[in-house]
């Protein structure tokens, strides 16, 4: 991190009375690959801090002749500070009296400049001033991810909710799989729980300790997809107006987690499959690599060995996510887990919404255990969410569950007859096949993003 701070020019602010001076320093100051501005009046040193940050700031002691208190430097070095406490003042004048020196320091001036000055000691004063704000600069970066991967490791994992045969299998499957560091490939419908599988291993595992970080490849683009993962160097394309740090390089230490594998375009399998082979990734516009330690957890709905028929998906890329496979059952296929996973989120949600009376009714358990659900726990959750939110009553009755339908043709072999019918039922298996995603349900069905919210909005599908 520090060496991307580095990377970044210092940038300096003088304040100065004398156009010639601030002339000279900018001269000096720019061959020693600073950014420099300078301003003659310092009225509109506030606007001037509003337009820009600055690390460093060169303030003139005094701006009216014949004046030698230094009282006008040490108003704009309190206005200075009030502004921007973080900045880094240096005063300058041309009279080299001690009582100033200690006075400026006192009121929080990093250093004192004598006119005339020496260019070397300058320099030197003003790269001591820079060094010390970007070690200020590192530190806070430094404390504000060690707090996002602090809440990321304290984040409670909730737990596999259900005991039947299916759930029980993938339970002990779960538990022997944590206990090594293979990579594994989690299969299963939209809305099964795979990533919830995914964080279970994790925190099984010898890793819990470290951070999971989570990359959903199905809502990157073939442009951001090395950036997000790989990170970028300041410059290395249009927009990278800084360096960026890679989900890889994050995780290290950790468990990489990255769903929709089978999202992944084929043009850009082999750049991942290298990344995994070598364990070593390039930043974007950069030619030295970095190691890199993880546990690999990959998912998709998808059947990858038809993909591998179809020329769609990599084989050796498939070997190398597949270690171990393990299979999320759908959620029609877990009997009375229904019961139990709606009861959980009737418990939830009630909590949530400040309804802590409402029970359920004995014919919603038929109506629960008899729908098909295509979109599997998510669409329960979403289905009992629902309810509370609507009902006024203490007793949720199977009325309260106005279940999608249309998710289940009828066996009226003329169904759909009309073509919006189609289109509809197309816009919602492409968002279930893209986890809610637009962006890829956009892509799968050849649409712009703004088309296929336009038409989202037109049959109130949401996502």
């Amino acid at each position: 991190m520090g060496e991307i701070l580095a990377m970044i020019k210092d940038k300096i602010l003088i304040v100065d009375d004398d156009p010639s001076v601030i002339e000279t320093l900018e001269i000096i100051l720019t061959k020693d690959e600073k950014e420099v501005d300078g301003i003659s009046n310092p009225n509109i040193i506030s606007q001037t801090l509003d337009s820009k940050e600055y690390d460093v700031i060169l303030l003139d002691m005094n701006f009216k002749a014949g004046i030698m208190s230094g009282n006008e430097g040490f108003y704009w070095l309190k206005e200075i500070r009030k502004k921007n406490p973080d900045v880094l003042v240096i005063m300058i004048t041309a009279y080299g009296d001690y009582e100033l020196v200690v006075r400026a320091i006192k009121e929080g001036a990093i250093d004192f400049v004598v006119k005339p000055w020496e260019n070397e000691k300058l320099i030197s004063t003003i790269n001591a001033a820079c060094k010390l704000q970007r070690t200020r600069k590192e530190l806070i970066q430094v404390n504000k991810k060690n707090y996002q991967l602090s809440k990321e490791i304290n984040r409670p994992v909730e737990e596999l909710i259900g005991s039947s045969p299916k759930m029980n299998e993938l339970k002990e499957t779960i538990e022997k799989v944590s206990a090594t560091d293979a990579n594994v490939l989690i299969l299963g419908e939209n809305g099964t729980g795979k990533e919830l599988v995914a964080r279970k291993i994790h925190s099984l595992s010898e890793r819990s300790n470290q951070v999971f970080i989570s990359v959903d490849l199905g809502s990157l683009n073939e442009n951001l997809f090395e950036s997000e993962l790989f990170g970028h160097k300041k410059g290395a394309f249009t927009d990278a107006f800084e360096d960026k740090t890679g989900r890889i390089e994050i995780a290290s230490g950790g468990t990489l987690f990255l769903d929709e594998i089978g999202n992944i375009p084929l043009s850009l399998q082999p750049k991942l499959l290298g990344v995994l082979q070598n364990r070593e990734v390039n930043p974007v516009g950069s030619n030295k690599p970095y190691s890199f330690d993880i546990r690999l957890i990959s998912a998709t709905n998808k059947d990858l060995l038809n993909e591998i028929g179809l020329g769609t998906f990599r084989e050796d890329l498939f070997y190398r996510l597949n270690t171990v496979i393990i299979k999320v059952p759908p959620l029609r296929e877990r009997g009375d887990d229904i019961i139990h996973l709606a009861e959980y989120f009737l418990k939830r949600f009630t909590i949530k919404y400040n309804r802590p009376a409402i029970k359920f009714k004995h014919s919603v358990y038929d109506k629960l255990i008899h729908y098909k659900w295509l979109g599997n726990v998510r669409e329960l959750m979403h289905a009992v969410e629902k309810a509370v939110i609507l009902s006024s009553k203490d007793i949720l009755t199977e009325h309260d569950f106005i279940l999608d339908s249309y998710r289940k043709p009828p066996d009226n072999p003329d169904w759909p007859l009309r073509f919006k019918d189609i289109e509809k039922q197309a816009i919602i298996r492409a968002l279930e096949n893209n986890n809610q995603s637009i962006v890829g349900a956009s892509r799968e069905l050849g649409l712009t993003r703004q088309t296929l919210f336009n038409k989202c909005k037109k049959y109130g599908i949401t996502y």
